[in-house]
C-alpha cells in the first residue's frame, strides 16, 4: 500500500472509483454521491474551502458498499438505510459478486432452454 492509498480523494476522483456515469438527460455522477451523502448520514466528507469534498478511505469503502447494495443488489435505499444503521460488517467480496451474477446468468439460461424445449413440443 502505498502513501497515495491514503489520501483523501476529491468527489470526482470518488466517481470514477465507483465508475458512477451520468445518465442522458439526467444530473451529473457528482449529484449521485451528493445525495447519498443527504441520504446516509454514515458519510462524511471532509468539507474545506469552496464546498469542497474530500472522501477518506473510510468514506470511500462506504460508498462503495452503498453502490454495491443499491447497483448491483438492486435494495432500496431504506433497505440498505437498515443494514447501516445495523453496523454490521458487510465485507464488499468482489468474487462473491461474480459468483451471485454467474447465478443469475444459470438460472436464466436455464429458463430459456426450457421455454425453448415447451415450444420444440
Amino acid at each position: 500500500m502505498n502513501k497515495f492509498d491514503n489520501a483523501y480523494k476529491t468527489i470526482g476522483e470518488v466517481v470514477k472509483i465507483l465508475d458512477l456515469k451520468a445518465k442522458k438527460g439526467k444530473s451529473s455522477p457528482t449529484h449521485t454521491i451528493r445525495f447519498w451523502e443527504k441520504e446516509f448520514k454514515q458519510i462524511r466528507p471532509k468539507i474545506f474551502n469552496g464546498n469542497r469534498r474530500y472522501y477518506d478511505k473510510k468514506n470511500i469503502e462506504l460508498l462503495k458498499k452503498i453502490h454495491f447494495l443499491l447497483k448491483e443488489q438492486g435494495m432500496t435505499l431504506n433497505g440498505v438505510k437498515k443494514i447501516l444503521d445495523k453496523k454490521e460488517f458487510l465485507k464488499l467480496d468482489e468474487t462473491l459478486n461474480h459468483s451471485i451474477k454467474a447465478q443469475e446468468l444459470k438460472l436464466k439460461i436455464e429458463n430459456i432452454s426450457k421455454l425453448i424445449n415447451n415450444l420444440k413440443k
